[in-house]
């Protein structure tokens, strides 16, 4: 008979598709992570992997996978209900989002307004946010580049314009605008692949049959305006970070394309129980003016 624990080791070894990989990160053997798999597909009379070479989750598991990632969500939602109850309301909100640097005026305003819940902050590529979503593992994420996906609710934050941010005294930095032909060839300080900053650097030069050159790729986005500044090359930069107080010096110049955007959206379960604090902190994100980086003000 399938237990939690056995419903939870199928969801690790269905993500990583690798046995190995995934008794490591269960701290299991791997000989009884195979046997617990194989019981679970004799319990449902149906294969949730093809074996042929490597180990891959096939269209039964899949099907399987989408169920039991539900299913652990709503009782991790309802141990935390019992827990907010208790605890007369005072719980813990889980936060996602694949960059912080845009969210710190409303979890700055959250934290005075409500010191005694807890944020659980952690950094998430776009491409996970929906399985974590569905498996309430988060309560809320925030992305700059679109999810599709059934079963989310969203509500688009910030409609940002990007540009090119270039160290003081480069070629461009007298410029007030700048194609994208005209970047060909310049040295880019670019986030990894998956970032919505690398996608959209891809996406703008494979529109024009162009590969962006990249000399830097880092793993810390935040990272890039100083790498720039520090001449090492140029790098999209939204504009929504020009208004930082700890902006780095040089210039900014817009990027003669309508696509040269981010749109910054949060998203939540739309068939999920959010806790108070995390409608708590919808409400705080959703309600944020973010041109003057203040609480929306109440008319009425």
């Amino acid at each position: 008979m399938m237990d939690l624990n056995t419903l939870r080791q199928f969801v690790v070894v269905a993500r990583l598709e690798h046995l190995s990989r995934a008794a490591e990160e269960l701290r299991v053997a791997q000989p009884s992570l195979s046997r617990t798999i194989a019981r679970l597909e004799g319990e449902l009379g149906a294969p949730l992997f093809d074996r042929s070479g490597r180990l891959r989750l096939n269209d039964a598991g899949r099907l399987f996978l989408g169920y039991v990632e539900r299913s652990l969500g709503e009782l991790d939602a309802g141990r935390r209900a019992v827990a907010e109850a208790v605890s007369e309301g005072v719980g813990t909100v889980r936060l996602a989002s694949e960059t912080f640097l845009t969210l710190t005026g409303p979890l700055a305003a959250y934290k005075r307004a409500h010191p005694d819940i807890e944020i659980e902050l952690r950094w998430m590529p776009a491409e996970d946010m929906a399985r974590h979503l569905r498996a309430q593992e988060v309560d809320l994420c925030v992305a700059s580049q679109p999810i599709s996906a059934e079963g989310l609710a969203a509500v688009q934050l910030l409609d940002d314009a990007v540009g090119v941010a270039t160290p003081l005294g480069h070629p461009l930095a007298g410029r007030t605008s700048v194609s994208i032909d005209e970047l060909a060839g310049q040295p880019f300080v670019s986030a990894r692949k998956g970032h919505w900053q690398r996608r959209l650097l891809d996406r703008l030069f494979a529109a024009r049959d162009l590969t962006p050159k990249i000399v830097c790729e880092v793993d810390e986005p935040s990272a890039i305006a100083d790498l720039i500044s520090a001449g090492l090359g140029i790098g999209l930069v939204p504009a929504f970070a020009r208004r930082s107080s700890t902006r780095p010096s040089g210039a900014w110049i817009a990027v003669d394309s309508p696509d040269c955007r981010r749109a910054v959206t949060l998203y939540w379960g739309a068939d999920s129980h959010l806790s108070t604090a995390a409608r708590l902190m919808r409400a705080t994100i959703t309600g944020w003016n973010w041109a003057t980086g203040q609480p929306q003000e109440k008319r009425g």
